[in-house]
């Protein structure tokens, strides 16, 4: 097939998040069907990239959208329907060379990424398109506005979520839609009554997050991973060490909480102290997993899965996590992963498998072989793939 993916952001490098999924899918799609790549550039350092992408893709269209234009198209939002998730990827450019390279190129298929990218496609019944929404933003929405804010916090995420929910029904408008969660496809169709939705999990690169030889023996070092900048990681590593952490000291008081990820911001960098250490950027990722006795991730709000999940299990480490993301994740508590909600529970959780090594490597075993049955990205991609080979055959008949 010849498939066109339609991305928000350049997918390199393919540290975290949206880049790392269209990366992976990508990687494995090429091996049989000849790929293109239309996305957004938002700084000179994107443009760079071109030649590593080229590698992947037979050809790499950039649209240069730089940060502060897409911030001062959402200035509109207070007379404009649209989520500022949306608007902040507006661009005549974009439809006009998508237009353009639709009519000349006459592809089989095409991804269309994020919610952000929807308007671009979602009148064109013409083609066979898939729409791949990383989560629920409805649900992340409805979730972010039970957690405290400010009053001009809570007053913006209001009206944001109710742009969302109401703008979410593009999904219906698609060939297809797919979600990374069984939870937030639960949501979605009831929500929006869509028959349209499918299950694509995210996934996890086994050749850069393999299983080590862990030494399950210490017990002493917690691990938080995740973009630092991000909202709900913010939240989640705020609260773990203003109300989880002092529950754990007391009883292991040489106990050292590493939060490791890009952009930290001041809220997060704050955080640093005795027991507490803030990296910023790591490279090489498994390596500070491998050295982790304990990943937590006690997010707040949120939706889809947790990559910081999925990729610590894949390397055996044992995982304590809030309720965000779990049920997605179709296993049961301590399966690689215990589930707690309450601080205390939380605590205790992380206690008992410091207290434990046979805890941490009988956890951590577990792990293992449930991202080997159901998350490894070779899997995930053959699924895409019988995804687009569905709705390219559902226009060729019609």
């Amino acid at each position: 097939m010849k498939i066109l993916f339609l991305a928000n952001r350049v997918p390199y490098p393919p540290y975290r998040g949206d880049k790392l999924k269209i990366f992976n899918l990508a990687r494995r799609l090429n091996r049989d069907h000849e790929l293109h790549l239309l996305t957004f550039a938002q700084t000179e350092e994107d443009l760079g990239y071109k030649q590593e992408l080229e590698k992947i893709f037979k050809q790499v269209h950039f649209i240069y959208l730089p940060k502060w234009k897409s911030a001062l198209q959402c200035l509109t939002a207070a007379w404009d329907n649209l989520p500022l998730q949306v608007l902040y990827f507006k661009s005549a450019e974009m439809q006009r060379t998508l237009d353009g390279l639709v009519a000349k190129e006459g592809y089989d298929a095409i991804h269309v990424q994020h919610l952000r990218m929807s308007p671009y496609l979602k009148d064109r019944k013409d083609q066979a398109r898939i729409l791949d929404l990383p989560d629920a933003f409805s649900l992340y929405w409805e979730r972010r506005s039970k957690v405290k804010r400010s009053v001009p916090t809570t007053i913006f995420e209001h009206f944001e979520q109710k742009r969302v929910l109401r703008y979410e029904q593009v999904l219906k408008e698609f060939d297809m839609s797919l979600v990374c969660s069984s939870e937030d496809l639960e949501y979605l169709r009831n929500k929006h009554n869509a028959t349209n939705l499918n299950l694509l999990p995210n996934g996890v690169d086994l050749e850069t997050f393999k299983a080590m030889e862990h030494d399950y023996a210490h017990g002493h070092t917690l691990l938080f991973t995740g973009n630092m900048d991000y909202a709900p990681n913010v939240d989640a590593v705020g609260y773990f060490v203003r109300d989880v952490l002092p529950l754990i000291g007391a009883v292991y008081p040489e106990v050292k909480f590493v939060i490791a990820g890009q952009r930290p911001v001041p809220a997060v960098t704050e955080l640093a102290g005795p027991n507490v250490e803030v990296t910023g950027f790591i490279k090489d990722l498994a390596v500070t997993y491998n050295s982790a006795s304990v990943v937590v991730a006690p997010l707040r709000f949120g939706a889809g899965t947790q990559n910081k999940v999925l990729e610590a299990m894949a390397m055996g480490i044992p995982v304590v996590c809030s309720h965000i993301g779990f049920k997605g994740l179709g296993i049961e508590s301590g399966e690689g992963a215990i589930m707690r909600t309450e601080p205390e529970t939380f605590a205790q959780a992380v206690i008992d498998l410091l207290a434990s090594e046979d805890a941490r490597r009988t956890t951590g075993e577990k792990g293992k072989q449930v991202i080997l049955s159901r998350f490894d990205w070779n899997i995930v991609a053959k699924t895409l793939e019988g995804y687009l080979a569905q709705v390219a055959a559902g226009k060729c008949r019609k």
